[in-house]
C-alpha cells in the first residue's frame, strides 16, 4: 500500500521546520565522519601490521575443514574413564576456586561500594586492589602460581581465586550501590545500629544477585578450568594438549564435546537454583 499524500506533505513540514534536525549541515556531521574514518584506519592498519591474509585464511580453512573430518566420529580410544576422571577435577577446581573467592570478596565488596563501611580512601584501596588482581588474566595467574606451588589442581584453585576475587569485588559493590536504600533506612528508624541495616536492610536484597553471579562464574570458571589445565594446573586441559600435540583428533573431539556437555549441564542447573533463589525471595 503507498503512503498517502498527507504523508509526504507532513514529512515536508517536518523537514522545512527542522532542517537542521533532518539535514544537518557539514560541521555537524564531520565529527561522525571523522571518528568513523579514524576507526576505519585504524581497522587496516591493525590487519597490515597483524600481517592478515586473505590467502592465508582461507588455506586454514581448508586445514580446518580436514582437522573436522578427523574428529569424526569422536572416541575416546579407551581413555574414557581417565578423561572422566580429569573433567571432574576440572569442575572441583572450577567450584571450589570460584567459591572460595566469592567469599573473598563479599566483605570486600561492602568495602568497595559508596556509603556503606569506611570511608573515600578505603574504599579507593580496596577498589585498586580488584582492578589490580583482575587485570591479570587467570592463565597468567595460573602460570605465577605453578610456580610457586608446582605443577597440578591446587594452582588452578589459586588461579582461579586471585583473579575471581577481584572481578566479585567489582560484581558485588556494584550491586550493593544500585540496591534500594529505603530498608536500611527504616530499620535504622526503627532504632537499629548500622550493622543492623546491612544485615536486614541491605544483604536481603543483593544476595540473589551475589548468588547469580557466584552460579554464572562457575560455569564461566568451568571454561577457564579447562584452559589453565593446558599449562599444568590440572585437569582435563592437560589431556586436550596432549591429544592435540599427537594429532589424536577423534579423541580431542570427545574432549570438547564433555566439556560443552558439562557446561550445558551447569548451566542448566544453575538456572534452576536461581529459579529457586528467586521464587523464595518472591515467596517471602
Amino acid at each position: 500500500m503507498s503512503p498517502s499524500p498527507d504523508f509526504f506533505t507532513d514529512r515536508a513540514e517536518v523537514a522545512a521546520r527542522h532542517g537542521a534536525l533532518v539535514n544537518p549541515p557539514l560541521m555537524q556531521r564531520l565529527p561522525a565522519v571523522l571518528v568513523v574514518a579514524m576507526v576505519l584506519g585504524l581497522a587496516v592498519l591493525a590487519m597490515t601490521r597483524l600481517e592478515f591474509s586473505f590467502a592465508r585464511l582461507g588455506s586454514g580453512l581448508v586445514q580446518l575443514g580436514t582437522f573436522l573430518t578427523l574428529m569424526v566420529p569422536p572416541s575416546p580410544g579407551g581413555m574414557a574413564i581417565t578423561f572422566f576422571k580429569a573433567l571432574g577435577e576440572t569442575v572441583a577446581i572450577a567450584v571450589l576456586g570460584t567459591t572460595l573467592a566469592a567469599v573473598l570478596a563479599f566483605p570486600l565488596g561492602f568495602l568497595a561500594a559508596r556509603g556503606v563501611i569506611g570511608g573515600a580512601v578505603l574504599r579507593f584501596l580496596t577498589r585498586r586492589f580488584s582492578d589490580s588482581l583482575r587485570g591479570v588474566d587467570t592463565l597468567i595467574w595460573a602460570l605465577i602460581w605453578i610456580n610457586v606451588v608446582g605443577l597440578g589442581p591446587f594452582a588452578g584453585v589459586l588461579a582461579l581465586i586471585t583473579s575471581d576475587l577481584g572481578l566479585f569485588t567489582k560484581m558485588f559493590s556494584e550491586a550493593i550501590e544500585t540496591a534500594d536504600r529505603k530498608p536500611s533506612e527504616g530499620v535504622v528508624a526503627a532504632g537499629g545500629s548500622r550493622v543492623h541495616a546491612i544485615r536486614f536492610g541491605l544483604i536481603p536484597q543483593v544476595l540473589p544477585v551475589f548468588i547469580s553471579q557466584w552460579l554464572y562464574m562457575i560455569e564461566s570458571n568451568t571454561r577457564s578450568a579447562t584452559i589453565i589445565g593446558i599449562v599444568g594446573a590440572g585437569g582435563i586441559g592437560l589431556h586436550l594438549a596432549e591429544m592435540i600435540r599427537t594429532y589424536e583428533w577423534d579423541r580431542v573431539a570427545f574432549i570438547v564435546l564433555i566439556v560443552l556437555a558439562t557446561v550445558a549441564l551447569i548451566d542448566f542447573l544453575s538456572t534452576k537454583i536461581r529459579l529457586a533463589v528467586i521464587g523464595e525471595r518472591a515467596a517471602a
